[in-house]
């Protein structure tokens, strides 16, 4: 990469991280707090509507904005237009999503959606009203500014999420806390934007958009769908309390590696797309994106695995126990996901989309076949089917992505191996220190997560592991220009 913006993808991945990794250890300890005061079945109810939310949020913004993102000098004409489409797609698909809420009710046999829907689904206006501008700070790399809104919104939408949980609300617990998060980002960036949508709706900067971000919409469709589709099983077959438990081990794995990926994705896709046109330098910056997610992942993902009985037996209790085998073997696909996100961002700043959507065809096959397999036999192999599910993504991808930048497989290899070679390491020695010794369980969790930490960074330090050579050099540029 050209120094200029390796030193702006790294303090926007820098920001981004300050950011998720605030927002995370304050959505666990929000998550912890409602959790204790809530039942698995309220988590199960809501599990079941987020899936149908999280999929019409796809098809609202339809791919246009990574088109925006992607492209070179988007006109006003083309944010105007991209605007008024989306706001236009939620609010007609807020009314078919009410207007299907009682079939849902009837075929999850769960009346309470009925109630919830037309709520909940307040999301897919909200979430329009603030596209246009998201994009834009994300082009100038204002991820500072975005950083913040998201931490705000986060603490707000905490807060509500408690204070209506401890009023003994329930499940709208949760609903209120998505809808505040939603609803203060949007407020927030229409006051920081100077951005407004003036002037008339230009179908035919759309149409030409249209092309490229309708494959990214039909994959962005279909991965969603199978990221989701087996909490939708899980609903249907099982009882909505087991349900709460997967989800609740899918949701608070989730937390680490939705970060991750939202900081990655956020920053590698618009520096990747400008230097999209110099194959050294773009697949340099690929293999060091590779480099780095690994390194940060790695430690995590092993990590929770290594403590999550521990984890689950102080903060949550007894009540969210029977969560802990879920937690353990879903936090395994968090090893993968981030990865694939940066093998995939690879085709869609240098292909056409087409590309892109003959591939998800091809994982989704094996996916499907996966989860034929692994759906009859119970909740735990589900949760297995989701790890095969997203190494599966992370191996095609990868093979994908070759065609599009000029990294060898073992240039690749060695991006991400030897991270996670150490953190297998740091696994095992947190596993067998955990075995031997006896603690209070507040201090052994804590020296658990200390010499998990320090065996990492030494390990890291000892063998010279590039990626830690690059984030001290990071660091020291970063503080040498503050």
């Amino acid at each position: 990469m050209r120094e200029e913006l390796r030193d702006r993808v790294a303090r926007g991945v820098a920001w981004s991280l300050a950011e998720k990794a605030g927002s995370m250890l304050l959505q666990m300890g929000v998550s912890i707090l409602v959790a204790r005061m809530l039942a698995p079945e309220d988590y199960g109810v809501m599990a079941l509507l987020t899936v149908f939310a999280t999929l019409s949020l796809v098809v609202v913004d339809s791919g246009f904005s990574q088109t925006l993102i992607r492209s070179r000098e988007p006109s006003p004409s083309d944010y105007r237009s991209v605007f008024r489409f989306n706001l236009t797609v939620a609010t007609l698909l807020y009314g078919v999503m009410v207007a299907l809420s009682p079939l849902l009710a009837a075929f999850f046999d769960q009346p309470v959606l009925t109630r919830i829907a037309p709520v909940l689904f307040l999301l897919l206006p909200l979430n329009a009203l603030c596209v246009i501008q998201q994009a834009i700070y994300t082009r100038r790399f204002r991820f500072d500014t975005l950083s913040k809104v998201v931490f705000a919104s986060s603490a707000v939408s905490g807060g509500v999420a408690v204070a209506m949980a401890w009023s003994g609300c329930g499940v709208w617990s949760l609903v209120g806390q998505r809808l505040a998060a939603m609803g203060v980002k949007a407020a927030l960036l229409w006051m920081l934007s100077d951005w407004r949508p003036a002037g008339r709706y230009d179908g035919r900067a759309l149409r030409a958009m249209a092309p490229y971000s309708l494959r990214l919409l039909a994959t962005d469709l279909i991965s969603t769908l199978y990221n989701n589709i087996s909490q939708l099983f899980v609903g249907k077959m099982y009882s909505a309390e087991m349900l709460g438990f997967f989800n609740q081990g899918q949701k608070l794995k989730d937390l680490p590696v939705t970060a991750t990926i939202q900081s990655v994705q956020n920053v590698s896709f618009p520096a990747l797309s400008k230097i999209r046109e110099e194959p050294a330098k773009f697949a340099e910056g690929y293999r060091q994106l590779l480099l780095m997610v690994a390194f940060v992942v790695s430690p995590v993902m092993l990590g929770m695995v290594a403590v999550a009985e521990d984890l689950f037996a102080l903060f949550l209790g007894e009540k969210w126990m029977p969560t802990v085998p879920y937690f353990e073997i879903l936090s395994l696909s968090g090893l993968f996901m981030p990865l694939a996100m940066v093998a995939c961002n690879v085709l869609k700043a240098r292909s056409d989309g087409s590309v892109i959507v003959r591939l998800e065809v091809v994982k989704k096959s094996i996916q499907t076949l996966i989860l034929a397999v692994s759906i009859p036999c119970g909740v735990t192999a589900i949760a297995w089917g989701v790890v095969a599910m997203a190494f599966c993504e992370l191996a095609l991808n990868l093979r994908a992505a070759r065609r599009f930048a000029e990294l060898p497989l073992g240039r690749i290899i060695g991006a991400v191996v030897p991270a996670f070679v150490l953190a297998l390491a740091m696994f095992a020695a947190v596993r067998l220190y955990g075995g031997v010794v006896t603690l209070a369980l507040p201090l052994l969790l804590l020296t658990k997560i200390l010499l998990g930490a320090v065996l990492y960074v030494g390990l890291s330090l000892v063998f010279r592991l590039e990626a830690a050579q690059v984030a001290l050099g990071m660091l020291r540029r970063m503080r040498e220009r503050s």
